[in-house]
């Protein structure tokens, strides 16, 4: 299938408080952590001056946007609070802004109240890996607050995902979550809206590849598509080494990704997403 077969209409923009993302060309979303034990060291920040060096550094390197994410969702990890997440959050949107003030700012969140605050103090975008299940609050406040929303296929919480990989057909199903949860967001008029298969949440290794070689099915839902792969277990368990270790094969899958007609990549690794979209387009353009 070409990249160029379009015989159904896929949203190519974002409305970002005013500013128009054109997806036309994949754009990447650089990766910061503000948590103490997110599962890729490399990607954690320990202060607000290691933050604002990493976000200059990936805003150089042609990262479009930046997400910020002040709760850890890999499996296992400890449920924080609300305040908590808020102190980790707000203080790094108003630093990064302050320094690099037409920053676009993504944040990571599945709380109403974390999401509302972080857009107030200067976020442009929401990235909820629980698309409205966790926070019954979430739907009605994105509609509120007028942002794009990366609305993510995840079963249970961080703590319960893995619990949760049953499924009659893993990719009709995915496709089934999220195009009811695409229904239930345009009727309260969200239409800034973002898929995210959800690599690695409530999915078997062999569930994330056979999401990823159907990938291309998920533009069929008519909204950007977005692939969060980045140095994830899906490849250093396959490749029997470490995240640290994997970034060789994020670029591989970012790729293939790209060859499904992807149109953001979150990635932990701007310049290397950035080269393989380059010599992607050089391909097949």
């Amino acid at each position: 299938m070409s990249t160029k077969d379009t015989a159904f209409y896929q949203k190519k923009t974002l409305n970002l408080k005013g500013r128009l993302l054109d997806l036309s060309y994949p754009v990447v979303m650089g990766i910061l952590n503000l948590t103490p034990d997110s599962f890729y060291a490399g990607s954690r920040q320990k202060n607000l001056n290691d933050l604002l060096f990493s976000a200059g550094d990936m805003l150089t390197d042609g990262a479009r946007l930046l997400d910020l994410g002040g709760y850890s969702s890999r499996p296992g990890a400890e449920d924080i609070s609300e305040e908590e997440e808020l102190k980790r959050v707000v203080p790094a949107v108003e630093a990064i802004l302050k320094e690099y003030p037409d920053a676009l700012l993504s944040i990571d969140t599945f709380r109403a109240r974390v999401a509302k605050e972080a857009v107030e103090a200067g976020a442009a975008m929401i990235n909820d890996i629980s698309a409205c299940s966790i926070d019954p609050a979430m739907a009605d406040t994105i509609a509120a607050l007028q942002v794009p929303y990366v609305l993510m296929h995840m079963r249970g919480t961080p703590q319960t995902m893995q619990q949760h990989t049953e499924y009659q057909h893993v990719l009709l199903d995915t496709l089934q979550f999220l195009q009811e949860k695409i229904k239930m967001l345009l009727d309260k008029n969200v239409h800034d809206i973002i898929v995210d298969p959800g690599f690695g949440f409530s999915k078997t290794l062999e569930q994330n590849y056979e999401l990823l070689r159907h990938l291309r099915y998920f533009a069929l839902l008519g909204h950007p598509v977005l692939a969060g792969i980045s140095r994830k277990s899906m490849i250093y368990k396959t490749l029997n080494n470490s995240s640290e270790e994997a970034l060789n094969g994020t670029t591989v899958l970012n790729t293939i990704a790209l060859m499904s007609q992807v149109q953001l990549l979150r990635v932990h690794d701007v310049k290397e997403a950035i080269e393989a979209i380059t010599l992607f387009k050089a391909t097949y353009n």
